[in-house]
């Protein structure tokens, strides 16, 4: 979804947007926030407790064969949602939601972004496979700018993204942050950079 030079484009950004506010921004794309390994195993087994019933009403298969049946029919299914584009279909969008989220979050904490000392941190986060956005703002942040205006910014990151401009939707998406930012926490005369401006690339967890 970004190419080296994208990578680039959103540090640049990232450090541009960041000129003026004393907050700091990090932004993190996740390949995807879990790897739903269960999936397999729940529906092929939810599959093979149904495979058995239409068989014994509507058959004179004898027992064994029927059984034999109902272990094919997990061991195929098992299989085959191993393969993680058929899996994550499998999986309920609330479930992706979730666990997604809690990613963030963890995010939130595991890059530092809630240490800086007027806590004006701004997390950017996208999970790739789960296709959710997110910005979690420290205290200072949520307390002077709407969630709606967050909302907005994942709203037109995530239709980029959609449209195959991951790198413009993100570089768009930092800039209307730092504007935000900029609005209320102004830079000062000898600000600090805080937190690395470089784009942290996750794998699945």
């Amino acid at each position: 979804m970004i190419s080296e030079a994208d990578k680039f484009e959103v540090e640049a950004a990232i450090g541009e947007a960041e000129k003026g506010t004393s907050g700091e921004i990090v932004a993190v794309i996740a390949r995807a926030s879990g790897s739903y390994n269960y999936v397999p195993y729940l529906w092929g087994a939810l599959a093979a407790l149904v495979v058995p019933w239409p068989l014994i009403y509507w058959t004179w298969l004898p027992e064994e064969t029927i059984y034999l049946i109902q272990l094919a029919v997990f061991a195929a299914l098992a299989a085959a949602l191993h393969y993680e584009p058929l899996r994550l279909m499998f999986v309920p969008r609330s479930v992706m939601r979730q666990r997604a989220h809690r990613r963030a979050m963890q995010q939130f904490f595991s890059q530092n972004i809630y240490t800086t000392p007027g806590h004006t941190g701004v997390l950017l986060f996208v999970s790739v496979a789960e296709h959710y956005a997110e910005i979690v703002t420290d205290a200072a942040i949520a307390a002077k700018v709407p969630e709606t205006e967050w909302k907005d910014i994942v709203a037109k990151l995530t239709a980029d993204i959609g449209s195959g401009n991951a790198a413009k939707g993100l570089v768009q998406a930092i800039h209307r942050v730092g504007e935000h930012l900029a609005a209320h926490f102004p830079a000062p005369p000898d600000k600090p950079n805080l937190l690395p401006n470089h784009l942290v690339m996750l794998n699945a967890e």
